[in-house]
């Protein structure tokens, strides 16, 4: 009887050390798994942006407009590499912050190319992309680029709003002297009505929303636009005195 009871229990033992030996087996096999995952990520990560960063730098306009898609895919996917974002960069200021001349011509001034790349840049918000965002903002004269660089600015919820609005602000006065274009007014507009709830001083975005309203070069939808924005930002003002008054 006791050899019997010695027996069950060396063979108990030996089921137990053999769990243990098949556990720890899985978790090596588990943590080896997620590690060649990683490296596989990483690797496929780094080809992504070889390519990204090759299209980029190319010069015509057909292979920076493939890039462009490129890098989309590549932030849908998660990548948003330092390597993608330079390129993201470098498209936003195609032809404005980075110039490519020939006998004085310049060669890279693609739109087209900086619009989607503004419009890009709100998939990857951050302190970096706002600042990127208001160097275009002052550097570019076209207004569907301008449009897009605004557009992005107010969706990425920038922390410090007031920054922003005083450089869109400073873009609404510029054209609406030079080049009055009823879509960035539009575009002006809706982004002050987005900034509104997180900005410290409404005084600019007051000024350029009556300049935007009682300026008649813009169509009449974008200026009741601006007259409503206004009325609501006038409201919100009062209430919030009424609030502050009890």
């Amino acid at each position: 009887m006791k050899m019997s009871k010695k027996v069950i229990l060396a063979v108990a033992l030996l089921c137990l050390s053999t769990m243990i030996f098949a556990q720890s087996q899985s978790v090596q096999k588990k943590s080896t798994s997620n590690k060649e995952t990683y490296v596989e990520n990483e690797y496929l990560n780094d080809i992504d942006t070889e390519i990204i960063m090759g299209l980029a730098e190319a010069d015509e306009l057909d292979t920076k407009l493939v890039a462009l898609q490129y890098i989309e895919e590549a932030i849908n996917a998660g990548n948003t590499s330092p390597g993608v974002i330079q390129a993201l960069d470098q498209l936003a200021g195609e032809g404005v912050l980075s110039e490519s001349r020939t006998n004085g011509r310049r060669m890279n001034n693609f739109p087209e190319v900086r619009r989607q790349a503004c419009l890009l840049m709100a998939k990857v918000p951050g302190e970096h992309t706002k600042n990127q965002l208001i160097n275009v903002l002052v550097a570019d004269d076209e207004p569907m680029v301008l449009s897009a660089a605004v557009q992005s600015l107010a969706a990425i919820n920038p922390e410090n709003a007031d920054e922003v609005i005083e450089a869109i602000a400073y873009v609404n006065k510029r054209n609406s002297v030079l080049n009055p274009t009823s879509s960035l007014a539009w575009e002006v507009v809706d982004a002050y009505e987005k900034l509104a709830p997180v900005a410290s001083d409404r005084k600019q975005m007051v000024s350029s929303l009556t300049m935007i309203s009682t300026n008649y070069r813009y169509s009449k939808p974008v200026r009741d636009k601006a007259l409503a924005v206004l009325k609501k930002l006038s409201n919100s003002t009062s209430s919030s005195k009424n609030v502050d008054a009890k």
